[in-house]
């Protein structure tokens, strides 16, 4: 796509800090930095989000996930754990229609970045949350 800045990484149109690069993916350090060593890793193939991923393009990209996670926990004895993170749809806080995952390296619980799930459990009930598991696996395999 020839406005998307993932895009230009990729065609090197764009600089970028690459720490990993093959046929399939680039990994990079984000910009940001929202902690030192935050990297991003992209398929070369532009795909806008993960509802796109075909199985092969998928087994791919994830495959490669682990390996880049532990050499950024080794880059920096201080890392003490690593979030990934992967935003679909601007409403989830995606901002660059190109799909990538955040591999944001932790230092502390100070580190300022952070993530909040708030315990809903007492809004459902066992009907309403067996209506959700029933709609969500009819549908899987589409």
């Amino acid at each position: 796509m020839k406005d998307c800045v993932f895009c230009k990484i990729v065609a090197n149109e764009i600089p970028s800090y690459t720490v990993y690069e093959d046929e399939v993916v680039k990994a990079f350090l984000d910009i940001s930095q929202g902690t030192p060593g935050h990297v991003l890793v992209i398929p070369k193939q532009h795909v806008a989000n993960i509802y796109e991923y075909d199985e092969e393009l998928a087994a791919a990209v994830f495959q490669r996930i682990p390996m880049i996670a532990r050499a950024v926990q080794a880059s920096n004895p201080a890392i003490k754990g690593l979030n990934i993170v992967n935003n679909n749809g601007e409403v989830a806080y995606q901002s660059v229609f190109h799909s990538h995952f955040h591999l944001v390296p932790r230092y502390t619980s100070h580190d300022d970045f952070s993530m909040h799930f708030k315990d809903n459990s007492d809004n459902y009930s066992p009907a309403e949350l067996t209506a959700i598991q029933e709609s969500i696996s009819e549908h899987i395999g589409e």
